[in-house]
């Protein structure tokens, strides 16, 4: 039975535990001035600061976070649950639940999980509206004042100013996205004939203007496998993007409800490993897309390297991983946790392993 003095006291801590967290949340309320009053956070993410209670597969090591907007975005990418014309639900971004927080909260929950080594950086996905540019330095600025993280913004096409801007506000890394591995994918799927804003031309003059501001090997790009490219093509997409000093990232098509393109299949597994195996040849300088042979039809039939050379890299699981910024492992972005997994969040295991092999035909 408790005594006054027990029930005081333990009353008491409860007081001030409540304002010192009052005290805590009022002082990223400050630092969060200037920004939306708003955030959206990737599922997988708030589970890891917190913020929700879920059992996760495979947990991020990136916070994700998105942009706060009322309504859609300006742009009208055929993929992409956020387009102007889509009548999926304002939350999802790809497979992906994106619910809002205050941005107080999160920039309180975020510094803490960082801290603690779980996070290992954050990345701002942003839509296209008005005023975009101004929330996404505000956003930035105030998760500096908190914590010392790397951040990432994957971000449309802007103009080298605003990069400047970006870089001088603690972005270290920018993430402008083709998705189209050819132009006349890309303007079919995000360009003039998608109802789009973006040019081919204008997307890849930016990503030189990235580099120079941000340096060679931090500038990213998305590329989507599975629009109708051959794998030809999307080869020789990754190596323009490596010699022009870009990062490129592959995505496997996800089809969303409610999106011009959710009638369309996902990428051939097969397919999809070949490309991976390619990419990390490529972007780890083992062989160039010249060297690489392919058939009739555009598949890969040769990848330029004795077989010797190309099980020992398959067997480290490396080029199967996701893809992207260093820190950055999306789980489940493009895929369910039941499988397939088409870009593995974590170790490739032994099993795993062999299934590969069989789909590489090694």
């Amino acid at each position: 039975m408790w005594t006054e003095d027990q029930h005081f006291g333990r009353v008491g801590t409860s007081v001030i535990y409540f304002l010192h967290n009052q005290i805590k949340l009022k002082s990223m309320t400050e630092k969060a001035k200037g920004c939306p009053p708003e955030i959206r956070v990737s599922t997988g993410s708030a589970a890891v600061l917190g913020l929700q209670n879920d059992q996760l597969d495979a947990s991020p090591t990136t916070a994700y976070l998105m942009t706060y907007h009322e309504g859609k975005c300006a742009a009208n990418c055929a993929f992409c649950p956020q387009a102007r014309g889509s009548q999926s639900g304002a939350e999802q971004l790809s497979r992906v639940k994106w619910p809002s927080y205050l941005t107080a909260t999160l920039l309180e929950r975020l510094g803490k999980t960082v801290r603690e080594g779980r996070i290992q950086r954050v990345c701002i996905q942003t839509l296209n509206y008005p005023g975009v540019f101004d929330d996404v330095c505000a956003i930035v600025k105030a998760l500096k004042a908190v914590v010392a993280v790397p951040v990432s913004v994957s971000c449309q096409p802007l103009n080298a100013e605003n990069m400047w801007l970006l870089s001088m506000a603690g972005v270290d890394r920018i993430g402008i996205a083709l998705d189209g591995a050819t132009e006349t994918l890309f303007d079919r799927v995000k360009g003039i004939s998608a109802g789009g804003p973006y040019r081919w031309r204008d997307v890849r003059m930016l990503l030189r203007v990235a580099v120079g501001v941000f340096g060679e090997g931090n500038v990213s790009t998305h590329l989507i496998v599975g629009l109708g490219e051959t794998e030809k093509e999307m080869v020789q997409s990754i190596q323009e993007c490596v010699d022009l000093g870009v990062l490129p990232a592959l995505f496997a098509f996800t089809p969303i409800r409610g999106t011009a393109l959710a009638a369309r299949s996902p990428p051939d597994l097969c397919a999809y490993r070949r490309l991976q195996l390619s990419r990390y040849l490529i972007v780890t300088g083992v062989v160039r897309a010249e060297n690489m042979l392919f058939d009739k039809d555009d598949m890969v039939k040769d990848f330029g390297v004795s077989k010797s050379t190309l099980l020992s890299i398959v067997e480290t699981g490396l080029p199967f991983l996701t893809s992207g910024c260093p820190g950055c492992n999306r789980p489940f972005y493009n895929e369910k946790p039941g499988g397939p997994l088409y870009n593995y969040p974590r170790g490739v295991q032994p099993e795993e392993l062999r299934e590969i092999k069989r789909k590489l035909r090694l």
